[in-house]
């Protein structure tokens, strides 16, 4: 970690939500003018989008059903650490932009599903933002989490994942329920090996539970509100933190045990605020004390 180049690190599941939650940071950014940079998760994927589904046919071939994005085989986990690393200690970072869609494209001058150069992050930022998949990982090489000095986890219990995944992906993307059930087999062993235990790793987690029946999330007919949600949030070191300022701030919320409170769904946006912003403005004033 380092007082004079701060990184914050947002680790999700894939649809976790990370986005929302980026929109949340920029909010803040603003408000208390803070100059981020940013680190986009899936720049650091391995294989481009026709890249990825030809290795994934290949590894269908020789009978490994579970090659998936999660994995340390589809993604840049040294070139990641190396990018954490030498944002702490030099103030910059080499990253680039996967390019998702045509309106992305015409930004970037690069195809859809595929990736741009990779280039410097300017220098003179106040800290680095990443938003991903692997924030926090850890592996027998690489130790991404050590680098990054506030790590936040965003993740719904794992129902609400599927139904948010099977819906997106069969109004967005035109997928069977069918398909979109292999893709969630398919994943489930790096999911459990390399997504989950980085929510050990992570400073506060937000996490959504959905208030509703989602006993079958391959049925369900719409994805829960934030209305028929609660969220819990963990703090893994909850000292320092002025709970009953939290619970006087977030109407109908309570402490289920000595580090989390529980609030209402629609006062996520609302709970982010109220904890992440001095959380923000210490690394902020730890860096400015230096100069």
């Amino acid at each position: 970690m380092s007082r004079k180049h701060p990184i914050i690190s947002i680790t999700g599941s894939s649809g976790a939500g990370t986005t929302s939650v980026k929109k949340t940071f920029e909010q803040i950014f603003f408000r208390e003018r803070v100059n981020a940079v940013y680190i986009e998760g899936d720049a650091f994927h391995r294989y481009d989008r026709a890249e990825m589904r030809v290795r994934m046919a290949q590894e269908a071939e020789r009978g490994n059903k579970h090659f998936s994005h999660f994995s340390p085989d589809t993604n840049l986990f040294e070139e990641l650490e190396r990018a954490f690393r030498d944002y702490g200690e030099t103030g910059t970072a080499t990253t680039r932009h996967y390019v998702h869609d045509a309106e992305e494209s015409a930004l970037h001058g690069a195809a859809p599903g595929t990736f741009t150069e990779w280039k410097q992050l300017p220098e003179n930022s106040d800290l680095l933002f990443y938003e991903g998949l692997h924030g926090a990982v850890v592996t027998d090489r690489v130790n991404v989490a050590r680098y990054a000095d506030l790590k936040i986890g965003v993740v719904p219990v794992i129902n609400l994942e599927w139904i948010q995944k099977l819906h997106r992906d069969r109004s967005a993307r035109g997928y069977s329920t069918e398909a979109v059930t292999d893709t969630i087999l398919r994943r489930m062993p790096d999911y459990i090996h390399y997504i989950c235990p980085q929510f050990t790793e992570t400073d506060i987690n937000f996490q959504r539970v959905p208030t509703v029946d989602t006993s079958n999330p391959f049925i369900a007919r719409w994805i829960p509100t934030p209305d028929e949600s609660m969220v819990v949030i963990r703090f893994k070191n909850p000292r320092g933190i002025d709970f009953p300022y939290l619970l006087s701030m977030l109407p109908q919320s309570w402490m289920s045990r000595a580090n989390s409170i529980v609030c209402p769904g629609a006062k996520l946006d609302l709970a982010m605020q109220l904890i992440l912003t001095p959380l923000i403005m210490q690394l902020i004033e730890r860096k400015r004390s230096l100069k």
